[in-house]
């Protein structure tokens, strides 16, 4: 007989209006007490300088990892993703490009306020992870991580850190650090030739975070980081049950501010999650000097979550239009599955070997041979330097 842990009965009401990401009734918002650190990396990152000459490496990316059963016991499904990731991390260990960190796009658990779910169900399982690989995990806080809000000074929010801080402090920048926004969960980290942005889109309309993220960007040597990777749980286009005629504030905010942005700078890779499943896409755009660049989105949400499908596409004849001084286009180049069965528990490799980017997406459990691409993976090659 299943013996229940006290005030398990409370989250056990909310799990139907949670699971398809609404907010869980007030009472099971309250916790004893805070999430517990995850346990640090055995083989942490090099200072910056000292890997300025790395070209060629690989990481792992995925995310939305909550679960039914939160607070009751160890996410059954996101453990099966964990031992995949770690057989990867050994077969790639002594080959040209060995992973060297995981970056995970948030949603921890179903109510991040809770420190009941994040010891019972999510820690446990990312020290999994880590023990086994010694690698770093870098995470991007997701919506259920901040109670639904959009605020900075939202109570449910805050409440939602008081976890999140403490769940991931052994694995974020010191608050303070020069590549850590003070009092966020924002930072980046910088590796070999790519340097990555880790970025609350709960509150991408906060003008702190976009600031500090404009000033990481400009401030950047780009004769070593040519390669620009941004990771963030809403995406800014997709078709699962996020996406299609609904448009979430934060994407919203996202296409019209941040795009922009990130076009200006050349950023390479978008890593999102939100949506339950896989699909990719690349924008193309043409900058002032006639240069032709693309930026590629990749969603990959299948780190446990219940699975969505496709709900259809989004309208972007208005962000068309926005961009049409740099002719931007933007194409979906891999759309999920129908049905939710159609799109498995699956992750990320993402592949760099100087410019060059290509991803390889694995499936997980029953949908082990999933190939999006008619095959597993694809290089996001870059077009032509100029216009003809």
């Amino acid at each position: 007989m299943r013996h229940f842990v006290p005030g398990v009965a409370v989250l056990l009401v909310g799990l139907a209006v949670m699971a398809r990401g609404q907010n869980p009734p007030p009472a099971a918002a309250a916790a004893a007490d805070t999430a517990r650190a995850i346990d640090a990396p055995g083989a942490p990152l090099p200072p910056e300088s000292a890997s300025a000459a790395v070209t060629r490496f690989s990481f792992i990316a995925y995310g939305d990892t909550r679960g039914g059963l939160d607070g009751l016991e160890p996410q059954y499904d996101h453990r099966l993703v964990v031992e995949s990731m770690i057989r990867t991390v050994a077969s790639l260990a002594n080959g040209p490009d060995p992973v060297r960190f995981v970056t995970w796009s948030g949603d921890a658990v179903v109510d991040g306020r809770v420190a009941q779910q994040w010891n019972v169900s999510f820690v446990g399982v990312v020290n999994r992870l880590i023990d086994a690989t010694g690698l770093p995990f870098f995470p991007a806080p997701g919506n259920h991580d901040v109670a639904h809000t959009s605020t900075v000074t939202a109570p449910g929010r805050i409440a939602g850190l008081r976890n999140y801080f403490p769940a991931f402090r052994k694995l974020m920048p010191a608050d303070g650090a020069p590549r850590r926004l003070a009092g966020y969960p924002t930072f980046a980290v910088a590796y070999g030739n790519t340097f990555v942005v880790l970025w609350d889109t709960s509150i991408a309309d906060d003008t702190t975070q976009y600031n500090w993220i404009r000033g990481q960007l400009e401030g950047l040597d780009r004769r070593r980081y040519v390669n620009i990777v941004m990771v963030g749980h809403h995406p800014a286009f997709s078709s699962g049950y996020h996406g299609g005629a609904f448009v979430d504030s934060q994407t919203a905010v996202i296409r019209t501010r941040y795009m922009p942005l990130f076009r200006k700078h050349n950023v390479r890779l978008m890593l999102a999650g939100h949506e339950h499943l896989f699909e990719h896409w690349v924008e193309r755009y043409q900058d002032a000097g006639g240069a032709l660049h693309r930026l590629d989105q990749i969603v990959s949400g299948g780190g446990g979550a219940p699975l969505y499908g496709y709900n259809g596409e989004p309208d972007l004849r208005e962000y068309i239009q926005q961009g049409a001084a740099e002719k931007v286009a933007v194409e979906h180049l891999v759309k999920p599955g129908l049905m939710p069965g159609d799109n498995p528990y699956h992750y990320v490799v993402v592949h760099v070997n100087g410019e060059r980017i290509s991803v390889e997406v694995r499936g997980v459990g029953i949908g082990s041979d999933f190939a999006p691409y008619r095959s597993r993976g694809v290089e996001l090659t870059p077009p032509a330097r100029h216009a003809p």
